[in-house]
């Protein structure tokens, strides 16, 4: 029934949900076919050109020779030695930015503190500044000429041109990763979970094993994918800590620099292949726990 005083002050009636859907629906769709397909073919041409086009190069070169020639490429002591060097800065680097980014994204989301701000400024500062310049600070550091490099020196302990050197510039590089993709979930959930958990009796560490992290694991995976796949590909910042010691401090980007200054294309090609591939299938996992479990992290968003 229309109410008496919406008729009589001249108000309308509100309109109803589903039209008020149906309404929202044809104005996102209302560009001409000429126009959209014109967007979407741009997009895809755009993809084509940037990614797919020079993806498919790498391949076909690697490939080129054959199947044989690309495994022989791949066993060279060089190449193997990279790959295994990458491989070990990512499991220490990607566990230690997976506890930071939790610690970090727990401070900034449930906590209120002085400096919360500068804080998460500071989170941001890796994806604002050049890698080189951080491999740079690192230099400043820990080199002969800093405090601290006498002093390591004399203890036997070596960062520069070493694996320690290369892990800690990883893990600048990389760190925001995890923080980021947690700092906006936790804000959305809220404290209300961990209130009650806590109300009832539960420890901090019960609340956040059995609250918090069920909460936040699906976020947490695609930080830690993404962190890893960065950690594997990292060149500038690595470039300037490693000093390229061939066999010793080239992973897998710089010593495909390297065989391509040296004009072996085929291992160059090669390497190039493995890392593109290793980063493929990090995003291929990325994007099937969104489309397996997508709807229930929407859930968990929108229940909070």
């Amino acid at each position: 029934m229309t109410d008496p005083a919406s008729v009589r002050f001249g108000a309308h009636p509100p309109i109803a949900p589903a039209r008020a859907g149906a309404w929202q629906r044809e104005s996102a769709t209302s560009e001409s076919p000429l126009v959209k397909w014109l967007l979407i073919g741009t997009a895809i041409a755009f993809m084509a050109l940037l990614l797919v086009l020079p993806l498919w190069a790498v391949f076909a070169e690697a490939f080129r020779r054959g199947i044989g020639a690309y495994i022989d490429a791949l066993s060279i002591a060089d190449a193997r030695s990279a790959i295994q060097l990458t491989l070990l800065v990512a499991a220490i680097s990607v566990p230690l930015n997976l506890v930071f980014g939790v610690a970090a994204a727990w401070a900034i989301a449930k906590y209120e503190f002085k400096g919360k701000a500068f804080l998460t400024t500071l989170i941001d500062l890796p994806f604002s500044i050049s890698p080189v310049i951080s491999g740079l600070v690192y230099v400043l550091l820990f080199g002969a000429g800093s405090a601290l490099g006498p002093f390591l020196k004399a203890n036997g302990i070596e960062v520069l041109f070493a694996v320690p050197g290369i892990v800690l510039a990883t893990i600048f590089v990389t760190f925001p990763f995890v923080a980021r993709e947690l700092i906006p979930l936790m804000q959305a959930q809220g404290t209300g979970d961990e209130e009650a958990a806590l109300s009832l009796g539960a420890s901090g560490w019960q609340t956040f094993w059995r609250v918090t992290l069920p909460n936040i694991k699906w976020g947490l995976l695609y930080g830690v994918l993404l962190c890893n796949a960065r950690a594997m590909g990292e060149f500038g910042a690595v470039a300037v800590v490693s000093g390229k010691i061939r066999g010793q401090t080239t992973t897998m980007p710089l010593q495909v620099e390297m065989f391509y200054n040296e004009y072996n294309a085929l291992a160059a090609f090669a390497l190039a292949s493995l890392l593109a591939l290793l980063a493929l299938v990090t995003l291929v996992v990325k994007s099937l726990l969104e489309w397996r479990y997508g709807d229930e992290l929407a859930a968990t968003r929108r229940g909070h």
